[in-house]
């Protein structure tokens, strides 16, 4: 943590991954609020503006990124901003690439000459991360799916579902971040200085705004994504219940063949030396019979679905619609 200087209007200094030591300096050196440093060291904690004795505070939700054993764990940290007349001052519990972008003076492009534009700069900053990372979270999506296309795995759900909880916290942080961003608008704590601001500002709405409708629209599709493939393995299921039901069922009758001659009567063949192999071939007898009807049961339906989608077909293709377009078709190719 140390001052930097950003331009000639004021200094910024950069407090990240903060220890209780920087706390307290940052109470005693520049008079923060406890309160406001708690809220800061608060991962749920929303985006908004606030006027105190001496500084204005803003907290902004910053995306940010950690590995796990699965490789997908995005998540969204606050970040607070204290506009002090000379300093301004960033707080953020954990390192972020949009600080260390602006630490290594990656934001020529940005309006950086004034407080309130490099406060803009930041939140446009974090639009395109945002964005960025959005798009990244839709390839791995996509390459889960061709995985599970393959073999459905509990690796690659929960890893979908890593990715679902992903979407979730940046669409909530983006959406505090868009209210925010129309407060700065009309706000009279938040003064915009030249036209340049303005309109940069106009821009980082629109690009926040294009960040949530991704947000929604990868939100939605994973969620439909995910149904299906629970369709799917609930289809395998019953597949798996259905084969294992015949088995049950061929398995019956050698079983009901065995227990009537386990009876304590007299039975028939029973002073004969290969009655036995004939119990044994009666019961294998009756097993691949239950299978062979079960199976011949199963293929006649599958040819009465077959024989009706085939009806189905052919009533659609004498549609008068379809009869129209056959026509004009064959007009035209007389023509030519």
């Amino acid at each position: 943590m140390g001052p930097q200087s950003v331009s000639s209007g004021y200094t910024w200094v950069d407090a990240r991954e903060l220890t209780r030591d920087d706390i307290t300096q940052l109470e005693e050196d520049y008079g923060i609020s406890s309160e406001l440093l708690a809220d800061v060291m608060d991962l749920d904690e929303q985006a908004r503006i606030e006027k105190e004795d001496e500084y204005v505070a803003l907290i902004v939700r910053l995306p940010a990124f950690a590995d796990d054993s699965h490789g997908i764990n995005q998540y969204c940290v606050p970040l607070g901003i204290v506009m002090i007349p000379g300093t301004i001052i960033t707080i953020c519990q954990s390192d972020s690439v949009i600080l260390e972008d602006f630490a290594r003076n990656r934001f020529r492009q940005y309006p950086v000459q004034t407080q309130e534009g490099f406060v803009i700069s930041l939140m446009g900053r974090a639009a395109m991360v945002f964005i960025r990372l959005l798009k990244y979270l839709n390839r791995q999506k996509n390459l889960i799916e061709e995985e599970l296309h393959r073999s459905v795995m509990n690796d690659e759900l929960i890893q979908l579902l890593s990715i679902q909880k992903s979407l979730v916290y940046f669409t909530t942080s983006l959406a505090t971040n868009e209210i925010l961003l129309e407060k700065l608008v009309r706000s009279p704590l938040f003064k915009v200085n030249n036209e340049e601001e303005r309109e940069f500002l106009e821009d980082v709405i629109i690009d926040n705004k294009q960040a949530i409708e991704m947000a929604n629209i990868y939100s939605s599709i994973l969620t439909g994504t995910m149904d299906a493939f629970a369709s799917v393995i609930s289809n395998n299921l019953s597949i798996i219940m259905r084969r294992l039901t015949i088995i049950s069922i061929a398995l019956m009758f050698p079983t009901f063949v065995v227990s009537f001659y386990g009876m304590n009567v007299t039975l028939p063949f029973a002073g004969n030396p290969f009655a036995v192999f004939g119990i044994l071939f009666l019961c294998l007898a009756s097993a691949f019979g239950g299978i062979w009807v079960l199976n011949d049961h199963r293929s006649k339906r599958r040819k009465r679905r077959t024989a009706e989608s085939s009806r189905k077909k052919k009533r659609i293709s004498r549609s008068p619609h379809s009869a129209k377009v056959s026509k004009r078709g064959k007009i035209k190719k007389e023509n030519d």
